[in-house]
C-alpha cells in the first residue's frame, strides 16, 4: 500500500460497492470511495473489542495532508486510552439541561420533595435556572457557567443561593444517571452569598396587642372563627403554618395533650401541647363530614391561605413587619426566656438538626445576665458590711 496522495485519490475509480484504500505510511488512515463516486477520508481504530471508524471529511474540501493531521490527532487520543468516536456520539446525543430538569422533576422532585418545597424548586427552575442554562448540553455546562449564573442573581442573594442548591442536586443526579462524569458537578467550590437570618420576636406588649385584636375580630364576627383559632394555635404550639392548616382531627390526642402528625417538614412527629392549646381544641367545633380542624368556607374543605387574615390582624395591631413564621420564633424565644434548654426547645419545635435550634442560643444570655446581677449584688452587699 502506498501513501495516500492527491494523485492516488484522483486516480481511484468507484466500484459497485463501497471500498476503502488504506494509507501505507499511517495505519488506520484511509480513503473511502462510495459507488456514487463520493470520496472521503476516514480513520479506523479499535476500542477494546470494538472497531471504530470516524469520517474526517470529503476529499473535495480537505487535502490529504489536512486529513492526515486530523487522523494523527485522533489516533494519539486512542493511544491515551480515549475513544474519540464514542465521545463524538455522546456529544451529538447529549441531553439538554431542560431535559435533565424534566427527569429531575419526574424522578426526584415529584417523589422525594415535600409539596411546598417542590413548588419552590419548580418556580426557581422555571424563572431562573432554565432561562439561563436550559438550552445548554448537560456535558458542556462548566463551573464558569454556574458562577456567572449565580453572580447574575447577586441582587437577590437568598434566591441565588437556593438556585445554587437546586443546580447542585440536579447535576449530582446527572452523574448518578451517567449523563456527566463522576466528580464533575459544576457547582463545586462555588460559595454562597452571605444571608442574614431574619429574627423577629413579639414582645409581651406586642403579643398582648395581637390577643386584643383577635378578641375584637372574634366579637365582630366578620372573620372566619377557624382563622382566629389557627393564629392562636400557632402562638401556643410553635408549629409551622402547614402543620396547623393541614391538621386533621384524627391527629389530635386531647387526652395525651399531643398532635400526632404523620407528615411534616421533618417527617412524622409528635407535637406536645400545653393546656391553652388543649382548651382551644376542646372548644373548637367538629363539623360532620369535615376532617379538618381549621375549616374553610367550602363544605368539607380546609382553610388553605391564612396570609390575608394575618395581614389584616397585624395591620390592625400595628405590627406590619411580623410574619406568621415569626409566631414560631416567638414561641422559641419565650421558651428560652423561661429557662428551657436548647435541646428541649428543639424537641418542642421538632428540629432534627442541632444547629437549627442554636440560632436561639444568644437569647439565653438574658436570664444568665439577670442571675449574674443578683449574685454580684449579694456579694457586693456582703463585702460592704
Amino acid at each position: 500500500m502506498s501513501k495516500l496522495t492527491k494523485r492516488v485519490i484522483e486516480a481511484t475509480e468507484p466500484g459497485s460497492k463501497e471500498v476503502c484504500i488504506w494509507d501505507g505510511a499511517l495505519p488506520g488512515f484511509g480513503l473511502r470511495v462510495m459507488p456514487s463516486g463520493r470520496k472521503s477520508y476516514v480513520v479506523q481504530y479499535r476500542a477494546g473489542r470494538r472497531s471504530r471508524r470516524i469520517t474526517l471529511g470529503p476529499t473535495s474540501i480537505i487535502t490529504p495532508d489536512q486529513a492526515r493531521t486530523r487522523a494523527i490527532a485522533i489516533l494519539s487520543e486512542v493511544r491515551a486510552g480515549k475513544d474519540p468516536a464514542a465521545d463524538r456520539y455522546a456529544g451529538r446525543t447529549a441531553v439538554l439541561v431542560v431535559e435533565l430538569a424534566q427527569r429531575f422533576d419526574d424522578q426526584h422532585i415529584a417523589i422525594r420533595i415535600k409539596e411546598s418545597t417542590a413548588r419552590e424548586y419548580r418556580r426557581n427552575l422555571r424563572r431562573f435556572i432554565l432561562p439561563a442554562i436550559g438550552r445548554m448540553k448537560v456535558t458542556e455546562v462548566t463551573r464558569a457557567d454556574i458562577a456567572k449564573f449565580h453572580h447574575d442573581l447577586r441582587h437577590i442573594p437568598y434566591q441565588a443561593n437556593r438556585c445554587l442548591e437546586i443546580v447542585s442536586k440536579m447535576f449530582n443526579l446527572a452523574e448518578v444517571w451517567g449523563l456527566r462524569a463522576d466528580g464533575s458537578n459544576p457547582r463545586r467550590h462555588l460559595q454562597k452569598y452571605p444571608e442574614k437570618k431574619r429574627e423577629r420576636y413579639l414582645s409581651p406588649a406586642e403579643l398582648k396587642r395581637v390577643g386584643e385584636v383577635l378578641r375584637e375580630v372574634e366579637a365582630e364576627g366578620r372573620e372566619l372563627a377557624s382563622a382566629v383559632l389557627a393564629i392562636r394555635l400557632l402562638i401556643y404550639t410553635g408549629c409551622r403554618l402547614s402543620e396547623i392548616t393541614k391538621l386533621k382531627w384524627e391527629y389530635v390526642d386531647l387526652e395525651g395533650s399531643a398532635l400526632h402528625l404523620p407528615d411534616s417538614k421533618t417527617g412524622a412527629k409528635t407535637v406536645h401541647i400545653g393546656r391553652p392549646a388543649v382548651d382551644l381544641l376542646e372548644g373548637a367545633p367538629v363539623i360532620v363530614g369535615n376532617p379538618w380542624v381549621i375549616t374553610g368556607k367550602m363544605e368539607g374543605g380546609r382553610l388553605t391561605d391564612l396570609q390575608p387574615f394575618w395581614q389584616r390582624v397585624r395591620a390592625r395591631a400595628g405590627l406590619h413587619d411580623v410574619r406568621i413564621h415569626d409566631l414560631r420564633h416567638t414561641f422559641a424565644s419565650t421558651a428560652v426566656g423561661a429557662g428551657q434548654s436548647l435541646p428541649m426547645i428543639g424537641a418542642l419545635l421538632g428540629h432534627t438538626q442541632v444547629q437549627t435550634t442554636a440560632r436561639y442560643a444568644h437569647l439565653a444570655s438574658a436570664p444568665v445576665k439577670g442571675a449574674a446581677e443578683v449574685i454580684s449584688g449579694l456579694l457586693e452587699r456582703v463585702m460592704s458590711i
